[in-house]
């Protein structure tokens, strides 16, 4: 299974382990995921992708606020846990505020049904089909917990991608359809072909989580292979489809209104955001006044502008991030 035995993550172990001692014991295990792990260009204002597994919120939260690590109220960011989880905070160590983590903060039981069979939506599912690394654990128990509720998300994805499989695929083509299908369930400042760099970066990955998911569904007549590619015995039921574009539909929806919800959470989240966009877009990004001081009033048209104008194509380079994320991160799933 994933672990943390991947190279060159030194930087997110420290990271981790300093968010898991701020904790003050209820952080139970952290995922690494995203450009740092896939190596997909990061540069210094990148922050670190963290899924972090807690026992408590209200706990998590007082330990936090205890060292300085929280602004917001205790009561208020328990709430908010509980309100289209998981809350995404950011976490910096006091000796180098430059360096940061965007976390994900969850408990096992809100864990247990995004990964389910009856997710509410795709933000940690989508993520963690993909590859991830075990960066911090609090114990032997929690890995295995966490491996477990994994597998079987990433066992289950014939569920929810049958209906947008048209024709016969490999693991190759099954992998770059789930992370279109993914990624077009969110709003994402990135160009619209992010998700095929994104594949090619784990493409190693998706071929050793989805042979056995072939195997299964060959094994129980879901699907036949013919020249060493994979169609469905049969059409989805119209409900089926139907149940799952709504799915989707719904996702996105959601989404947008948990990135209203970073607004609280996320402490100096306007530039995080402008950092992002500027990554992405190649562009320099200079704010207004109005922008600044009042962002959910002001920031909205400019927004809207910025994704209806997404570059086709990532404009930055992926051959090196390729090279190197087969290179060194050959071991990671």
């Amino acid at each position: 299974m994933t672990d943390g035995a991947v190279s060159g993550l030194a930087g997110a172990r420290e990271l981790a382990g300093g968010l898991a001692s701020a904790g003050g014991g209820h952080v139970r295990c952290i995922l690494l995921y995203g450009s740092h792990l896939h190596r997909t260009n990061p540069d210094r204002y990148s922050a670190h992708d963290f899924i972090v597994l807690v026992d408590d919120y209200r706990g998590f939260y007082a330990a936090l606020k205890d060292v300085g690590q929280l602004r917001k109220s205790v009561s208020l960011m328990s709430i908010m846990a509980h309100i289209l989880p998981p809350n995404v905070i950011a976490y910096s160590p006091p000796e180098d505020a430059g360096r940061i983590a965007k976390c994900s903060v969850v408990n096992r039981p809100h864990l247990s049904r995004a990964l389910g069979r009856q997710p509410r939506d795709h933000y940690l599912l989508g993520r963690l089909v993909q590859r991830v690394a075990f960066v911090w654990v609090a114990s032997d128990q929690d890995r295995e917990w966490v491996e477990t509720v994994m597998a079987g998300a990433r066992g289950r994805v014939l569920t929810w991608m049958a209906p947008y499989l048209t024709e016969p695929v490999d693991a190759d083509g099954l992998g770059r359809r789930i992370l279109e299908v993914c990624y077009s369930g969110e709003f994402r400042p990135e160009a619209a072909d992010r998700h095929q760099h994104t594949f090619e970066a784990q493409a190693d990955h998706f071929l050793k989580v989805l042979g056995p998911v072939f195997s299964d569904a060959e094994r129980r007549g879901l699907m036949v292979a013919k020249a060493g590619k994979y169609r469905l015995t049969s059409s989805p039921a119209a409900w089926e489809v139907f149940r799952w574009r709504w799915h989707f539909m719904r996702s996105k929806v959601r989404n947008g209104m948990r990135t209203l919800k970073h607004t609280v959470t996320f402490d100096k989240w306007l530039p995080y955001i402008v950092r992002k966009a500027e990554r992405h877009s190649g562009k320099t990004i200079e704010l207004t006044w109005p922008e600044r001081r009042l962002p959910l009033l002001f920031l909205w048209p400019r927004a809207i502008k910025f994704l209806l104008s997404r570059p086709g194509r990532d404009i930055r380079s992926w051959s090196t991030a390729i090279r190197m994320t087969r290179e060194g991160c050959s071991s990671a799933w």
